[in-house]
């Protein structure tokens, strides 16, 4: 493992079920875990800026229902500020300052110092400030995935890699709960994954961080201590290349 991150930045995408647990929407030792890590990383001079998603909270019922998407969509990027502002809160409690900044406005449902509204430059000047970003609402449109959501922030904030957590430790040819034949990756490109369909992310990310030169680490959030180890160079998960 190298001495110092070998990222300035990184955008950190989180889904919204590793936010709970069995029994709990919100699980407190998922964020004492979460703000730890986070933590630790900063203290090393790493900028963080994160993407939530909500499947802890809401899975799109649109799909299972009369609910148009448009609507389920919409209700699903408000549950990510809803975990956007439970991880804002653990790592304040922990002197770790962080901002909420949402594609969707709220005020004056909420007021400016727990949320604000998106905007780029606010964002980069935040992370060079030493705070964490932690970035709600999606895109502020519906039919775009965090995903999309993840792959578009992080251009525009400039980062130097996407880095997906997932439940699995990397990227396979198909679904390793179900496949025991299942290969993994250590590298991919964009366009293989596109053309093979591996949907870890879905397309419009990948196009987007193909045609952009951003690239994607995929990898498990367990064990724990698994985002340092990439931050500091250790080959862990699949790395998705831009060409």
């Amino acid at each position: 493992m190298k001495e110092h991150p070998i990222y300035k930045r990184i955008l950190l995408e989180l889904s919204g079920e590793m936010m709970g647990s069995d029994n709990q929407t919100i699980d407190p030792a998922v964020l004492h875990s979460l703000t730890s890590q986070i933590s630790e990383l900063k203290d090393c001079g790493l900028q963080i800026a994160i993407v939530i998603g909500a499947g802890n909270i809401w899975r799109g019922a649109g799909k299972q229902s009369s609910m148009c998407r448009n609507r389920a969509d919409m209700i699903g990027m408000l549950a990510t500020v809803v975990n956007a502002m439970a991880l804002q809160s653990a790592l304040e409690s922990c002197g770790v300052p962080a901002v909420v900044l949402s594609a969707i406005k709220f005020e004056p449902v909420l007021e400016v110092e727990y949320v604000e509204p998106f905007v780029a430059q606010n964002a980069i000047n935040y992370l060079e400030d030493g705070k964490i970003v932690i970035f709600g609402g999606g895109t502020g449109n519906p039919f775009f995935t965090t995903d999309t959501a993840s792959a578009l922030r992080a251009l525009q904030i400039e980062a130097d890699a996407l880095l997906k957590a997932t439940k699995v430790d990397g990227v396979y040819s198909s679904d390793p709960m179900k496949d025991p034949d299942a290969k993994k990756f250590d590298t991919l490109t964009c366009e293989q994954a596109l053309k093979m369909g591996i949907r870890v992310m879905d397309a419009a990310a990948f196009s987007l961080c193909k045609d952009n030169n951003m690239p994607i680490v995929v990898f498990g959030l367990n064990p724990e201590g698994s985002i340092k180890k990439i931050v500091f160079g250790e080959k862990i998960g699949t790395i998705v290349t831009p060409s």
